[in-house]
């Protein structure tokens, strides 16, 4: 008797195993709609940060088409239609293909607290083998304004460099830019810290950071902070014309190499800001977990806390958020993938204040996976539209790694996915009902 239950043991434990290696079959699900970005704006299917939504309840997307061109486009929610308003090209009056392309809208984009523009700029595509990084010819800052349709160039502030950040600071008719020179292969890269001048289109170099894909965030005070490589923080006040370099604690010690918050190599840091300006919250995109800062505190050491961990249970090595955002009601959003026998199953993560950890809302499912043709007319499948999978269970998921994402006014939370780039569309009622 005792064999044969030890039999029988060994053989659930294997059936379990196999059914784990066909296909992963997650527990708690939300549903998702998507809405596919214009394909002409994105001819690889792929995307990065570049998602805001206007004051007049509208997403504005960027978009990535390699040795092409890149284009803002305009989505309606409400309308469920989508249309381009900014062609990177025409904005600048200048058509450069190959690697001298404005190939990349890369920026998280930003929208001007007074006046409801839009602020992003254009980043580096891929060179060839007979291509030199000096084909490009560096990154503009843009805005654009929804009202009257029109959008403002201002100059390369960088030879040679994209642009990765821009944060406006209106009221003091400023922005803070930070460039990226995108060294690969290199020894190391370059992310200058600038002012620019919004009415004289003057820059001003604060430093340079060497923390590629470092977000800016302005802070209730108007002071400016940029990530710095090695874990310290710059932080510029308009008011003193002042940079310091804080050092930075979590919990109370300096971070240790488990947070990735401070290592040698540059390494993509998810940054955004409280609506009130007073907490900094971070995510390393190769991490699994939410800090907060507290940037009420003076001095030159900026304190931040553990806030929990994003997926518990998950391998960090298995783990990759790209997309973090605190939306207007104050909740701090990952859209973190878990690498589960080959694909990159897409959570929705959710931290408000008083909660005592993040919470996972569930997988995202697509209720719509007809959204769009996946193939030509001879049933063909099309290329770079394999980002989507349908699971024996019925459920159609992501299978990429995630880019972006924004909490709406009304509380639905938008993803971008890729292969076709899209937006998912996680609804306020779903969210609800998930939170429960």
């Amino acid at each position: 008797m005792k064999l044969e239950k030890q039999i029988i043991f060994l053989v659930v434990v294997v059936m379990s195993i196999n059914a784990r290696a066909v296909e992963p079959v997650p527990t708690k699900w939300i549903d998702a709609t998507a809405y596919v970005i214009p394909k002409e704006t994105a001819t690889d299917g792929e995307g990065y940060f570049a998602i805001i939504e206007g004051h007049n309840r509208r997403l504005y997307i960027g978009t990535h088409a390699n040795a092409v061109n890149s284009w803002l486009v305009e989505f309606d929610p409400g309308a469920e239609k989508m249309k381009i308003v900014v062609d990177a090209h025409k904005a600048i009056g200048n058509d450069l293909k190959g690697f001298g392309a404005q190939a990349k809208i890369h920026t998280r984009n930003n929208t001007g607290k007074l006046t409801g523009k839009i602020y992003f700029g254009t980043k580096q595509g891929y060179p060839t083998a007979t291509e030199k990084r000096e084909d490009y010819p560096g990154g503009y800052p843009m805005v654009y304004d929804p009202r009257t349709g029109e959008t403002k160039v201002y100059p390369i502030p960088v030879p040679h460099h994209g642009i990765n950040s821009i944060t406006p600071d209106e009221s003091r008719g400023v922005a803070y830019i930070s460039t990226c020179s995108d060294h690969r292969p290199g020894p190391g890269e370059n992310a200058v810290f600038l002012v620019l001048d919004l009415k004289s289109d003057s820059y001003r170099e604060l430093m340079d950071t060497e923390h590629s894909y470092g977000f800016i965030v302005v802070d209730s005070l108007g002071r400016a902070y940029h990530p710095i490589l090695g874990g310290d923080i710059a932080r510029y006040d308009p008011r003193t014309d002042k940079l310091e370099r804080l050092t930075q604690t979590i919990d109370g010690k300096p971070p240790t190499a488990a947070t990735r918050l401070a290592l040698e190599k540059p390494d993509p840091i998810n940054w955004d800001i409280s609506p009130d300006g007073k907490t900094l919250y971070a995510q390393p995109m190769s991490g699994n977990a939410l800090f907060a800062y507290d940037l009420a505190v003076e001095g030159d050491t900026l304190p931040g806390r553990s806030l929990g961990t994003l997926l518990p249970g998950a391998n960090q090595k298995s783990t990759d958020c790209r997309a973090m955002c605190v939306g207007p009601s104050g909740a701090a959003w990952c859209a973190v993938t878990e690498q589960v026998d080959g694909i990159n199953m897409l959570h929705l993560v959710r931290y408000r204040p008083r909660d005592k950890a993040p919470v996972d809302l569930g997988v995202v499912a697509i209720r719509n996976p007809d959204f769009t043709d996946f193939t030509d007319e001879d049933g063909k499948p099309l290329p770079f539209h394999g980002g989507f999978k349908k699971l024996a269970n019925g459920k159609t998921t992501t299978r990429f790694v995630i880019l972006g994402v924004c909490e709406t006014k009304d509380g639905n939370v938008n993803i971008l996915a890729l292969h076709p780039y899209s937006v998912l569309q996680v609804r306020a009622a779903d969210i609800s009902k998930a939170g429960r």
